[in-house]
């Protein structure tokens, strides 16, 4: 999931340079999304380890 936000961000920066401002801002917004979607499951998987080792 972190390719997949480093996709979307690559995208936007891309479609930024080349003047796409539309679409570089649906990119970077989706790659903020699935960012934060990445980084709760990070959470919810490493506090799952912890409980499951205790």
């Amino acid at each position: 999931m972190g390719r997949l936000a480093l996709a979307f961000f690559i995208i936007a920066v891309i479609a930024a340079v080349f003047g796409f401002g539309g679409i570089a801002g649906a990119a970077a917004g989706i790659a903020k999304i699935v960012f934060y979607i990445f980084l709760a499951l990070l959470a919810f998987s490493l506090i799952g380890r912890l409980l499951g080792k205790a």
